[in-house]
């Protein structure tokens, strides 16, 4: 495992707030790994000060790099991280509800477990709307593409290189994880789920409303089309 680099690739939309304390925070946790990594900010559409501070990162580590994109979205920012990881192994997650140590365990899971895939269910939600809304998407994708696994949006999301159609994700919405679970139970990766309890952000709030479930329970709707499993 020593000589694994481990890319972790983290969208960052106006989180000039807690993206600084988040980086120092993943930095020590990743240091009680025996393997290096590097850890790729991708700004993406950021109206405040986010670019300012990951400069201000990647000026003070080696192992900080920034990719900055004028258009947004959760699949965009994350297939562009992807696209310029150079590790062996691979982890795209949400910068605001992942802690150290949670990113510390699931990359530990797929270091000694060789060739699965290992991606976060979040057991616990802010509240029960947030609950009843994410139940309601798991099964309509558990219906609709024959999943298996719970908590399709779950990061982080862990695989190594050797996966190669992970590496040519196509959403640029938050449909891309389920994509990404989608083209798992296509080429019969073992995924891993690994259950996270904590409820703690960095910072920030979620954006996710009744509007935005809406959009993403037809999204979920139209990739099942789109993929001809409608017909």
């Amino acid at each position: 495992m020593t000589g694994t680099l481990i890319s972790v690739v983290l969208p960052v939309h106006n989180q000039a707030d807690h993206v600084a304390d988040a980086i120092q925070e993943y930095q020590a946790a990743l240091s009680r790994i025996p393997a290096p990594h590097e850890l790729i900010l991708v700004v993406n559409a950021s109206t405040d000060g986010s670019l300012d501070v990951c400069r201000e990162l990647e000026a003070s580590s080696d192992a900080v790099r920034v990719i900055t994109s004028d258009r947004g979205g959760w699949g965009l920012a994350v297939r562009l991280g992807l696209r310029a990881a150079r590790g062996d192994l691979l982890c795209y997650t949400n910068l605001a509800r992942t802690s150290g140590d949670d990113l510390t365990l699931l990359l530990l899971y797929a270091t000694v477990q060789s060739g699965v895939v290992v991606k976060a269910n979040r057991k616990i939600r802010d509240s029960a709307v947030r609950r009843l809304g994410s139940l309601l998407y798991n099964l309509e994708c558990r219906a609709l593409f024959d999943l298996s696994n719970w908590d399709i949006n779950g990061t982080p999301k862990v695989f190594p290189r050797a996966c190669a159609p992970l590496l040519r994700l196509e959403r640029e919405d938050d449909l891309i994880d389920a994509e990404f679970c989608i083209v798992c139970r296509r080429e019969g990766y073992r995924m891993f789920e690994v259950p996270i309890f904590s409820t703690r952000r960095h910072g920030g709030r979620s954006t996710t409303g009744w509007l935005s479930a809406l959009r993403l329970y037809w999204g979920a709707i139209e990739l099942w089309r789109a993929q001809g499993q409608g017909r």
